[in-house]
């Protein structure tokens, strides 16, 4: 059994392949020296994502994805839950004119590389994890 573990609080149809993906973050986070013990991602809504923002984060505001690392080390194993609002993500990709399964990949790619020590804060951080995000996402779907 693979120690990624899907969970959907509504039906997300754009993730066709879920052992591929499954298989594909294994292999990422182990080429990077952090390999995956369990990793739990909660497919909710908006409003759901909110409750989970504004009671552990403190924020009032809508976002797509938190990622809540619980690994003992920065450096060891991964173990840790992303939750994505997949409202959050279909609006995004509307607004940005990208598909939905792209966008939804993305946000995926995005908190995995969050737990592999990528930061979004500054600018120049952003700029770094959206071409790490182009490379992933390349090389998924090229494997296709």
């Amino acid at each position: 059994m693979l120690p990624i573990h899907l969970h959907f609080l509504l039906p997300v149809s754009a993730l066709k392949n879920r052992i591929k993906l499954r298989r594909f973050l294994l292999k990422t986070a182990k080429s990077a020296g952090r390999p995956i013990q369990d990793l739990g991602i909660v497919f909710c809504t908006d409003p759901y994502l909110l409750d989970i923002n504004k009671r552990f984060l403190d924020h009032d505001y809508f976002t797509d994805i938190i990622t809540f690392d619980l690994s003992a080390t920065t450096h060891g194993p991964v173990s840790a839950e992303l939750y994505i609002s997949v409202d959050r993500v279909k609006d995004n990709a509307q607004s940005l004119g990208t598909p939905y399964y792209m966008e939804l990949h993305r946000v995926i790619f995005h908190g995995l590389l969050h737990l592999l020590g990528y930061s979004d804060k500054t600018q120049k951080a952003q700029k770094t994890m959206r071409a790490k995000e182009d490379e992933l996402l390349r090389l998924y779907f090229k494997a296709s």
